[in-house]
């Protein structure tokens, strides 16, 4: 078979081993192949071309709803393979990484080794600059296995560390039978170690205890290009919403979606707002036109607290902003090639500016860690809300855009936040999935489905203190990776 077509089939198998299939936790067995298929390479060159074809082949089933969701955009099937063009990126971000490693490293098997590393630090700078997009992250398939819960020691990235060490154990162990005819145990033994303690240690994990706060999520089902357009008015999905979030239980806190309403500005009330309660806001052109470039502009995208009296207490603009939707990487170069696809499309590139510095939203003397949709696949959004004591996660999103896998990989993504940080995740969306998260990554109560409005009442506790991974971030990770890297590059029998 064509090396190509090999790359691209090892890809296509990695990624059907891949959230939200319950069979995920077995990524490393497809991991264990694709290691050896690229070390195998005669030269670093020739392993940066299969590694990317195994990238564009993983990204392209892991993403297929990508298309699906251009095609919604514009009604044009055709667009759907622009899809296409990400894949080919990511395929050739692991192809650079490909080259680098074994360009430094002298054996077969101290190859294996320094791609298994290198693939983790790959996923680490998946969640840095203006390309972020981290969404296959390798350490979010061990979700269905109690190993997820060494997610609070070193966060998703300590899951990749497990995945990626234990196929390339299995790999170095076939790799040094097929060459040299032995049945080397320490790598076996090694994955098997490591597997026992991240089995130990998360079936000894027990939830937290701490006081509860009733709160109401809902699932509206709005269209989410009608509201993008404009053609569904604002008051109408307020006026809908508000009256879901009346009659709830005593000392209820409500929650609503992504920009459910329009942000009033100054003065900063919502009489009519049924507080006290937490939503998604958005600016007053939000989605329309691009935001003027003022000294205090208007948050584009935001998550307000408001009380009783339906004043804003608190407010925490969006951190992590979509990469050609929210924001146009590299604006100043691109400009021109961004306005001479988008002008005759009727699209503005848009001005807004994402948030550095997330804070937790106060009301009624409880802090509230709420982050807005796409803040939920980067870690250091809750950690950092976590840091300033949040006693419990929320997440007003609006996953209404895409279909099928992608929602529930959104989801499932939200869950390792709350084990990260070991609080309760309460999550209100727009056409996806609304409801509680225990500290376990556990879903309490859930609704995902139908095509009317739903409310769930829910209780979450209010937690404290700091886990290992809120201190120390992903440098745990990080560095047994490298110690994956060192290994192999000084590995020096030859084995070619």
């Amino acid at each position: 078979m064509p090396t190509p077509a090999t790359g691209l089939l090892l890809g296509l198998l990695l990624a059907a081993c891949g959230l939200p299939l319950p069979w995920s936790w077995a990524a490393f067995l497809p991991l264990a192949l694709i290691l050896p298929f690229i070390a195998a390479a005669p030269t670093p060159k020739r392993a940066a071309g299969r590694a990317f074809w195994v990238g564009f082949g993983y990204f392209g089933l892991h993403l297929w709803w990508l298309g699906a969701f251009l095609v919604n955009l514009l009604d044009f099937p055709p667009l759907a393979a622009a899809a296409a063009l990400l894949f080919a990126l990511e395929g050739a971000f692991l192809a650079a990484a490909a080259f680098l490693a074994t360009s430094a490293t002298h054996t077969r098997t101290g190859r294996i080794w320094t791609l298994a590393g290198a693939w983790v630090i790959l996923e680490w700078l998946r969640f840095l600059g203006p390309l972020a997009f981290p969404w296959p992250t390798l350490g979010y398939t061990l979700l269905p296995t109690p190993t997820i819960q060494i997610a609070d020691l070193g966060g998703v990235l300590l899951g990749s560390v497990l995945v990626t060490l234990t196929a390339a154990s299995l790999a170095h162990a076939w790799t040094e039978r097929q060459q040299q005819g032995r049945r080397p145990l320490t790598p076996a033994l090694l994955a098997a170690v490591a597997w026992a303690a991240a089995l130990g240690y998360g079936m000894t994990r027990t939830p937290g205890t701490g006081p509860e706060q009733p709160m109401r999520v809902m699932r509206v089902t709005f269209d989410v290009f009608g509201r993008a357009s404009g053609d569904l008015p604002a008051e109408t999905q307020f006026a809908q919403t508000r009256a879901a979030s009346l009659n709830r239980p005593a000392g209820s806190v409500v929650v609503w979606s992504e920009t459910a309403i329009t942000y009033p500005g100054a003065p900063d009330t919502r009489p009519d707002f049924p507080g006290p309660g937490i939503t998604g806001a958005g600016g007053i052109d939000y989605g329309v036109t691009p935001i003027s470039p003022l000294a205090n502009p208007p948050p584009y995208n935001t998550a307000i607290a408001l009380d009783t009296a339906g004043r804003v207490t608190s407010r925490s603009d969006k951190s992590k902003l979509v990469p050609f939707g929210e924001e146009f990487p590299f604006q100043p170069l691109l400009g021109p090639i961004y306005r001479m696809i988008l002008t005759p499309l009727g699209f503005a590139i848009p001005n807004f500016r994402p948030n550095p510095n997330p804070t937790p939203l106060t009301l009624n003397g409880v802090l509230y860690g709420a982050y807005i949709c796409y803040d939920s696949v980067f870690p250091r959004v809750a950690r950092a809300l976590a840091a300033q004591g949040a006693q419990v996660l929320v997440n007003p999103s609006n996953d209404g855009w895409y279909q099928g896998w992608g929602v529930q990989q959104h989801f499932n993504m939200g869950r390792v936040r709350a084990i990260e940080t070991r609080r309760w995740l309460v999550r209100s969306v727009n056409n996806g999935v609304a409801g509680s998260v225990n500290d376990l990554g556990q879903p309490i109560q859930t609704v995902q489905d139908g095509t009317e409005l739903r409310t769930l009442d829910v209780r979450p506790r209010l937690l404290t203190g700091t886990t290992l991974y809120v201190r120390l971030g992903d440098w745990p990770a990080l560095a047994l990776a490298l110690g994956m890297i060192l290994y192999g590059m000084t590995r020096r029998e030859r084995d070619f």
